[in-house]
């Protein structure tokens, strides 16, 4: 058995304009550095018990971690502990699109898109499938390296959905069902291939803050009235 304190990266000026960041290497704005340091508070006030960190390898979720690791686990060094398996989705050729973009540029991709098939992903990118496989083919290895240990992981927003879905038992089809604010705690607790979610999107450090961008895939869907 092991804990995962999964961690999606701060904000960036990138969630504020709703792109598809996907594996482009974007930094954190102000408000996501804020964000991380609060966190680091948090987690060091309430003497969070972790055993190791780990992080996707690219920037704002490395700059998420920093703040972290060094009130946590200050004998470690960062650029030790990337895994670019937990990476955030590949979105192929919308990679840092906006929306409204995508829709006038690749309209028969953004078609294929709002289907939210298990198969289907962007040109050149992962299909959904592809990427659920990759994330929790890390996730448990990470927890069999860690075995009775707390982990934290700090990655992405879609990589925490995967997680989300396989733990609740739900498939790869239809839009994201639940809250991923950046940088909140999630606890999960790995036995085995089942998952247990222990908490979900705690914010409660990053209270006082701008409201966060709103990815709601449900809402990018065509209305049927």
């Amino acid at each position: 058995m092991t804990e995962l304190i999964l961690i999606r990266h701060g904000e960036t000026d990138w969630n504020r304009e709703l792109r598809f960041q996907g594996q482009v290497d974007v930094p954190l704005n102000a408000t996501g550095h804020e964000q991380a340091r609060r966190l680091a508070r948090r987690m060091a006030r309430e003497a969070v018990a972790v055993d190791h960190l780990v992080s996707s390898d690219l920037l704002r979720t490395r700059q998420t971690a920093e703040p972290v690791l060094l009130a946590l686990l200050p004998q470690l060094r960062l650029d030790a502990l990337t895994d670019p398996c937990l990476r955030e989705q590949n979105f192929g050729i919308v990679d840092g699109m906006r929306v409204q973009d995508i829709k006038q540029q690749q309209p028969e991709a953004w078609a294929q898109w709002l289907r939210f098939l298990p198969d289907g992903g962007m040109p050149g990118g992962e299909t959904t499938r592809q990427f659920h496989t990759r994330v929790m083919a890390a996730l448990h290895r990470l927890a069999q390296q860690h075995a009775g240990q707390t982990l934290v992981v700090v990655t992405h927003g879609g990589v925490l959905d995967m997680v989300w879905r396989t733990a609740r038992g739900l498939g790869l089809e239809g839009p994201r069902q639940s809250d991923i604010p950046n940088a909140a705690l999630n606890r999960v607790r790995l036995r085995g291939d089942a998952i247990d979610i222990l908490h979900w999107a705690d914010t409660r450090h990053l209270d006082g803050l701008p409201d966060q961008p709103v990815y709601d895939q449900k809402r990018l869907l065509p209305s049927t009235a």
